[in-house]
């Protein structure tokens, strides 16, 4: 044989191999099978951007009256005090549930499981229902300290205040729809024509000592949203009491800055909180209207509404900025602080109005 055949022969036997390999129907089942599971890969990481680009807005506000009548098929004559109160907290509790996504806090699969904003924003607007929950059970539904607490009430409260990420065994939303159960039993008890059973007691008193809770509430969020940028404070804990004392010492300087990680959790959970108060405060102005004008605080309640309002502005920003005070860049969080603050302000004087005689 030829030399030059002989290694010809091998290079000829390849090329034919490499012909019948190409149009061998088993290399071409396992290549249709690749290309399936890259395009479902594909597609998936798709779908879920999609997804949480759509979870991660918040929810648009409500109007609390048309809230009540749609609880009610529309008859003014079951819209009795405190109807408004109980169900707007209704509504904030479907809107934590029924949302785009659903409740997002506890959820162990994309997208839900990698959102941080909306799960801030869901435990700011938790907090706010769970005081309101709390002051309808102790305050609200009771004529005196010595009365008899609501049944449903008495059910919701606890309800409300289950572990919020708790994903089996019972999970979180299963507890939560309890606790919305029971605010259905109550109201229904309130529209009702038994006297004796479902109250609602639209006191001055009562609503004081809600809005002494809302006030530590918006004066924690303005100094957490204000560690933004860094603060070094003196410590005033025991200003203006000579025998006051504290269990452990602490230092008279000290300084505090948010983490660069947690500037938006913070911010998300002070938006949360603060739409949550704000129909709180629109249902309170209609069940305690006649209270509000007898103190001659109804406009006051209104500006607070109003500077609460702004909390909730659009963010055009594709994240939250974290520039300093004065800085050439923007500050969110300093912006939220600052229109929390002047709420809380609002609402020292308006609790001081209603302390009044």
């Amino acid at each position: 044989m030829d030399v030059h055949e002989s290694r010809k022969k091998p290079a000829l036997t390849k090329k034919v191999t490499q012909v019948v390999t190409l149009y061998d129907p088993r290399v071409w089942k396992e290549k249709g099978f690749w290309w399936t599971i890259g395009l479902f890969l594909v597609t998936y990481f798709v779908v879920v951007a999609i997804l949480g680009i759509v979870w991660s807005h918040s929810p648009a506000r409500f109007d609390v009256r048309e809230q009540a009548l749609s609880l009610v098929d529309n008859d003014t004559t079951k819209l009795v005090t405190g109807t408004a109160t109980a169900a707007t907290a209704i509504r904030i509790a479907e809107t934590l549930l029924d949302k785009p996504g659903g409740y997002l806090t506890n959820d162990m699969t994309p997208p839900g499981i990698y959102l941080d904003n909306i799960p801030n924003w869901e435990f700011g607007a938790l907090t706010e229902l769970r005081d309101l929950s709390d002051s309808l059970r102790n305050d609200f539904s009771r004529a005196q300290s010595q009365s008899a607490e609501d049944k449903d009430l008495q059910i919701a409260q606890p309800q409300f205040n289950y572990n919020s990420d708790s994903w089996i065994l019972p999970s979180t939303e299963s507890e939560y729809r309890k606790g919305v159960d029971a605010l259905y039993r109550y109201f229904n008890r309130l529209t009702d024509n038994n006297a004796l059973d479902g109250q609602f007691f639209a006191r001055s008193d009562n609503l004081a000592v809600y809005l002494q809770t809302v006030e530590k509430r918006l004066g924690s969020l303005a100094q957490r949203l204000s560690y933004a940028v860094g603060q070094a404070h003196l410590n005033t804990d025991l200003a203006g009491d000579p025998s006051a004392r504290q269990s452990k010492p602490a230092p008279d300087l000290a300084s505090t800055k948010t983490p660069w990680l947690q500037i938006d959790d913070i911010f998300f959970e002070a938006r949360g909180y603060t739409w949550a108060l704000l129909h709180t405060l629109q249902a309170l102005e209609i069940d305690f209207e006649s209270v509000l004008k007898d103190k001659n605080a109804l406009v006051s309640l209104k500006q607070i509404a109003r500077e609460l309002q702004n909390t909730q502005n659009p963010i055009w920003s594709p994240m939250i900025l974290n520039g300093t005070g004065f800085g050439p860049m923007g500050n969110h969080s300093l912006v939220m602080a600052s229109y929390i603050s002047r709420a809380n302000a609002a609402i020292a004087d308006l609790r001081a109005l209603l302390q009044q005689g």
